[in-house]
C-alpha cells in the first residue's frame, strides 16, 4: 500500500459504501483495505456479499471483489487493520452512535456518512469548504471517549447541499428568511429504479425526517465553537418541503430568500463565482477547482446536464432573479450520493489528513 492509508468500509455493501469503494478505487492517499457489513455478510468475498445488489454505473473495482467481508461488529478485529473507518451502516441511530464510539474508542478515528452523531454536541458535522474551524471541537470530544487519536467526524444530510453552498457565499448580506423545496433523487433513499419501479412517472410529496434534517442541519453548520461544543446559528430562518422525484442522481432545490442587506444581483453572482474554501486552497485529491458554478442559461442547472459537475463534488446554481415577496429566488442543483454522501465524506478524511488529524496507526 506504500505510503497510502489503510482505510476500512463500515456498511460496504450497501449504496453508500459502494459509492465509497467507487470513490477510493483510485485515490492517491487512501486505500481499501478493510470491508464491513452485517453478520449475514461475513466470510463471504465482496462480490458474492454484494451479489446482483452493485449499483454503480461503473463496475466493481477488481481489487475489492475478493476481499473477504468482515463482521462490522467484530470491532477490534477491523480497527486493527486499518487506519481510520468511513461509517455508511444500516443500524438504528442508538446501535449507529454505540457502533461509532467504539470504533473510536479502538483509537480509529471514523468518519461517518450517518444521521445518528449529527446533533452529538461535540461532534463536528462538516462540509469542509463551509465550516473546517468545527474540528477544533475534537479536542473535547477525544477528552470525552478517553482517546488521544479516535475521534468521529459527520457530514451532514445530502438534501442541504444543493442550498446552503449558496447561502454561505452570502452570508456577508446576511440572508434572515429562506424557503425551500427540496426534489430529492431516489438514490438519497438508496434505490435505482429497478428496485423501485414504483417511482418512475411518479413524485412522492413526504421523505421522512427530512424537512426537519434541511431545516436545522444549515443552522448547526454556521454555528460556533463554544466551551468545546457547537452551538447553532440563530439565523436564517429556514423552512422545507422534501419531495421524492424520478430522478436517479441529483437533489435540486427551489429557493426564495431574503437578505437584511440588500444585494444586487452582481453582488450575488460575484460571490458564488468567487467563494473559495480550505479544499481549494489546501488543492485537496477531490476538491473541486470551482466550488460553485453559476449558469446564466434559463434552463439550468440541469440534473442530465449538470449533475457530475466537478466529478459530483461541485455545485451548480442558477435561474437567480428578483422576487415580488422575499428578496432573491433561484435554484440551486448537486449530486446527492458524491457531495451528499460518500463524496463528502471523503473530502472531510482528506481535510483531516491534510490538517494532521488522520496519520498512520
Amino acid at each position: 500500500m506504500g505510503d497510502r492509508l489503510k482505510v476500512g468500509i463500515l456498511g460496504g455493501t450497501g449504496m453508500v459504501g459502494q459509492r465509497f469503494i467507487s470513490l477510493l478505487e483510485d485515490h492517491p492517499w487512501f486505500e481499501v483495505a478493510a470491508i464491513a457489513a452485517s453478520p449475514r455478510s461475513e466470510g463471504k468475498t465482496y462480490e458474492d456479499a454484494v451479489g446482483g445488489r452493485w449499483k454503480m454505473q461503473t463496475p466493481m473495482p477488481e481489487a475489492v471483489k475478493k476481499m473477504i467481508v468482515k463482521n462490522v461488529n467484530e470491532v477490534e478485529q477491523v480497527s486493527s487493520e486499518v487506519d481510520f473507518v468511513f461509517s455508511a451502516v444500516d443500524m438504528s441511530k442508538e446501535e449507529i452512535r454505540d457502533i461509532e464510539e467504539a470504533y473510536a474508542k479502538t483509537e480509529t478515528p471514523v468518519v461517518s456518512n450517518n444521521s445518528a452523531h449529527r446533533w452529538t454536541p461535540d461532534v463536528p458535522m462538516v462540509v469542509p469548504e463551509i465550516n473546517p474551524e468545527h474540528l477544533e471541537v475534537l479536542a473535547s470530544q477525544k477528552k470525552r471517549l478517553g482517546t488521544t487519536r479516535g475521534f468521529i467526524v459527520v457530514k451532514p444530510n445530502c438534501s442541504i447541499q444543493s442550498y446552503t453552498p449558496a447561502l454561505t457565499a452570502w452570508r456577508k448580506f446576511e440572508p434572515s428568511l429562506v424557503v425551500a423545496t427540496t426534489y430529492q433523487a431516489i438514490s438519497g433513499a438508496g434505490k435505482t429504479f429497478k428496485d423501485w419501479p414504483e417511482m418512475e412517472h411518479n413524485i412522492i410529496p413526504y421523505i421522512g425526517g427530512e424537512e426537519e434534517k434541511s431545516e436545522q442541519e444549515p443552522l448547526r453548520i454556521f454555528g460556533k465553537v463554544v466551551d468545546g461544543k457547537i452551538e447553532k446559528a440563530d439565523a436564517p430562518l429556514i423552512t422545507c418541503q422534501c419531495i421524492r422525484v424520478p430522478v436517479l442522481d441529483g437533489h435540486t432545490a427551489a429557493v426564495f430568500i431574503s437578505f437584511d442587506k440588500k444585494p444586487t444581483k452582481e453582488e450575488l453572482v460575484q460571490s458564488l463565482t468567487e467563494f473559495r474554501g480550505m479544499p481549494q486552497e489546501l488543492e485537496l485529491p477531490s476538491a473541486p477547482k470551482q466550488f460553485i458554478q453559476y449558469l446564466e442559461d434559463e434552463d439550468r442547472p440541469q440534473v442530465a446536464l449538470d449533475v457530475d459537475y466537478e466529478n459530483g463534488f461541485g455545485v451548480s446554481i442558477g435561474r437567480l432573479r428578483e422576487d415580488t415577496h422575499f428578496d432573491w429566488k433561484f435554484v440551486g442543483l448537486s449530486h446527492n450520493t458524491v457531495r451528499g454522501a460518500a463524496g463528502g465524506a471523503v473530502l472531510i478524511a482528506e481535510l483531516l489528513k491534510a490538517k494532521g488529524f488522520i496519520t498512520k496507526k
